[in-house]
C-alpha cells in the first residue's frame, strides 16, 4: 500500500505547475457540471418522473453534495492529481485504487462522448433552422439512432483534444468564456419562464410514483458529476488546501440552484407529463416505442417536452419567445464544448498519475516538448471518446457514465471514513462535518442510485471492471512502482521539472531550463 507521505513525495518529484486559482477552479467546476444534463437530459428526467423530476434533481444533488464534502476533505489533505484514484491508493491499497481509476476512465470518457452527442443535436438543428443547411441523417446519427456515424460529434471531440494539447492556460480561458455564455442562457430562461408558471402543470406531481423519481435521479445524476473534475486539477492549483474545497462546494451549490429554478420553469410553463403505453406504464426514454409515439404526436402538431432534444429552447418557443429560444439553442451549441473539455481534462490527469505510479506505460505521462502538456495520453483518450461519440446515443452514454461515477464516489465515502480511523493525526485543512452521518449517506446513496440505473448500464460496469482486472494483473501488478520499490518515474528521469510549467506558453524558454 502506498502511504499518503509517499504519494505527496512522488508528486513533488514529478509535479505539474500550480497555476489555477479559486475563481478559475470554480468556473471549471460550473463548466463541467452545467452541460448536457440540464440542456438535453431534462426531457429524459421528465419522461421518468414527470413534475417529480424536481425531487429527482434534489436527490441527485444531495448525493453529490455529501460526496463533495468527502472529496473536499481528501483533496485538501492530498493536493495532487488523480482524484478518487489517489485517495483510495493511500487508504485501500493499490488494487482498489486501480479499479477506481479504471471506473473514472469510464466516467470521464463516456461523459465526454455523451456531451459531444448532445452538442451535435444543437449543431445540426442550428444549421437547419438558421442557414437552411441540412446534414444527411446518416452522417448526423449513430447506428442506434438509425444512421451511420455522428460526424459533428467526431469533429467537436477532435477540436477539444487539440485545445487540450496546446495547454492548460488556453483551455481554462476558453472554458471561462463558455461558462459565461451558459450561465447567461440559463438566467434568461429562468427570467422568462418563471413568470408564466401555471401550478396546474405540476399535477399529477408523481405520475410514475416514487420509483420513477429515483430512476430519474439515477439518470440525471449525470447532470452533477462534473464537480469531481475539479479535484483532479489539485496538482495544478494554487493553495489547494483552501481552494479545492471551496471550489468544489461552490460550483455544486451554484449549479443546484440553477437546476431547481430551470426545472420549475420547464414544468410550470408547458408541463412535463410522461408518455404512457396502452397499459398505462411509462415508456422507456430512447426506446423505439417512445420514438414512434413522439413521431405520431409531431404529425398532428404536438411536441411534448419529453420528445424534445432541445428542451429549454423548446419551452421558450412555446411560451412566445421564439427568437430568444433560438438564441438559447445557440448558447448551448457554443457552451457544451466546455463540458467536453473538462471531462477530457479530468481523464487525462487521471491517466497521467496512474502512469506516474507505473500502473500504465510510462509513455502516457510524457510531456510535449513545446506545449508542456501530457499530449500522448490526451490523444489516446481523444481516440476512445471520439469513437464512442460517433456511434452511441446520448442517453445510453449518460447512464453508462453514471455507473462508473457512482462506484468512484462510493469508494471516496469509505476512504474518508477509514482515514479518520487510520490517520487521525494528519492535518486536515478541511474536515467533512458529521462524517459518520454524511459518509454512510454518500455510500448508500451511490449504491441506491446504481440499482435504479437501466439494466444495460448496470451490466456495462462489471464488464468494464473485468477488463480492468485483466489489465491490472497482466501489466500494472508487475510494473507497479510500489511493488518494485521505485520512487521516481520509470527510468529514473524527471520528465516535468526540467522543462517549462504545464501552463507556460512562452516559446522563448528552451527545454531543460527553468523560467526566471
Amino acid at each position: 500500500m502506498k502511504s499518503l507521505d509517499a504519494i505527496l513525495a512522488t508528486a513533488e518529484k514529478k509535479s505539474l505547475h500550480r497555476s489555477l486559482g479559486i475563481w478559475q477552479l470554480t468556473l471549471l467546476g460550473v463548466g463541467a457540471i452545467i452541460g448536457t444534463g440540464i440542456f438535453v437530459l431534462t426531457a429524459e428526467a421528465a419522461q421518468k418522473a414527470g413534475p417529480g423530476m424536481m425531487i429527482a434533481f434534489i436527490i441527485a444533488g444531495f448525493v453529490c453534495a455529501v460526496a463533495a464534502l468527502c472529496y473536499s476533505e481528501l483533496s485538501s489533505m492530498v493536493p495532487v492529481s488523480g482524484s478518487a484514484y489517489t485517495y483510495s491508493y493511500a487508504v485501500l491499497g493499490e488494487f482498489v485504487a486501480w479499479m477506481v481509476g479504471w471506473a473514472l476512465i469510464l466516467e470521464y470518457s463516456v461523459a465526454a462522448s455523451a456531451v459531444a452527442v448532445g452538442w451535435s443535436g444543437y449543431f445540426v438543428g442550428l444549421l437547419n433552422n438558421s442557414l437552411g443547411i441540412e446534414i444527411p441523417f446518416a452522417l448526423a446519427n449513430g447506428p442506434f439512432a438509425g444512421g451511420m456515424i455522428n460526424l459533428p460529434a467526431v469533429i467537436i471531440c477532435m477540436l477539444v483534444v487539440g485545445l487540450l494539447v496546446i495547454g492548460t492556460r488556453e483551455s481554462a480561458a476558453f472554458n471561462a468564456v463558455l461558462v459565461a455564455v451558459k450561465i447567461a442562457a440559463l438566467i434568461a430562461f429562468i427570467v422568462l419562464a418563471l413568470p408564466v408558471v401555471d401550478m396546474e402543470n405540476f399535477q399529477p406531481f408523481l405520475p410514475l410514483g416514487t420509483s420513477g423519481v429515483v430512476a430519474a435521479a439515477a439518470s440525471i445524476f449525470f447532470a452533477y458529476v462534473g464537480f469531481d473534475a475539479v479535484s483532479t486539477a489539485a496538482e495544478e492549483t494554487k493553495n489547494p488546501q483552501r481552494n479545492i474545497p471551496l471550489a468544489l462546494i461552490g460550483s455544486l451549490a451554484i449549479c443546484t440552484l440553477f437546476y431547481l429554478l430551470v426545472s420549475a420553469g420547464v414544468i410550470g410553463a408547458i408541463g412535463a407529463q410522461p408518455l404512457m403505453d396502452a397499459a398505462g406504464q411509462g415508456l422507456m426514454p430512447g426506446s423505439i416505442a417512445m420514438a414512434e409515439q413522439c413521431q405520431s404526436l409531431a404529425a398532428i402538431g404536438q411536441q411534448p417536452i419529453v420528445c424534445s432534444r432541445e428542451a429549454l429552447a423548446h419551452v421558450l418557443r412555446e411560451i412566445g419567445w421564439g427568437k430568444i429560444g433560438n438564441l438559447l439553442g445557440l448558447a448551448a451549441f457554443l457552451a457544451l464544448p466546455s463540458v467536453i473539455l473538462m471531462m477530457l481534462f479530468g481523464q487525462t490527469r487521471i491517466f497521467f498519475v496512474m502512469s506516474r505510479d507505473g500502473l500504465l506505460p510510462e509513455v502516457l505521462s510524457r510531456i510535449h516538448s513545446r506545449f508542456k502538456t501530457p499530449h500522448i495520453v490526451t490523444m489516446v483518450t481523444g481516440v476512445g471518446v471520439t469513437f464512442a461519440a460517433a456511434f452511441l446515443p446520448v442517453g445510453k452514454l449518460a447512464d453508462i457514465s453514471n455507473s462508473g461515477t457512482l462506484f468512484a464516489f462510493m469508494v471516496v465515502a469509505f476512504t474518508v471514513m477509514i482515514l479518520r480511523i487510520k490517520d487521525r493525526s494528519r492535518a486536515r485543512p478541511f474536515r467533512t462535518p458529521a462524517i459518520w452521518l454524511l459518509g454512510p449517506l454518500a455510500a448508500a446513496g451511490c449504491i441506491i442510485l446504481f440499482l435504479f440505473l437501466p439494466t444495460d448500464a448496470k451490466l456495462v460496469f462489471p464488464i468494464w471492471s473485468g477488463i480492468g482486472f485483466i489489465v491490472y494483473f497482466l501489466y500494472g501488478y508487475r510494473k507497479s512502482h510500489v511493488a518494485l520499490g521505485i520512487e521516481t518515474a520509470s527510468g529514473g528521469e524527471n520528465i516535468i521539472e526540467p522543462i517549462r510549467p504545464l501552463a507556460d506558453c512562452d516559446d522563448g524558454i528552451a527545454p531543460g531550463k527553468q523560467k526566471d
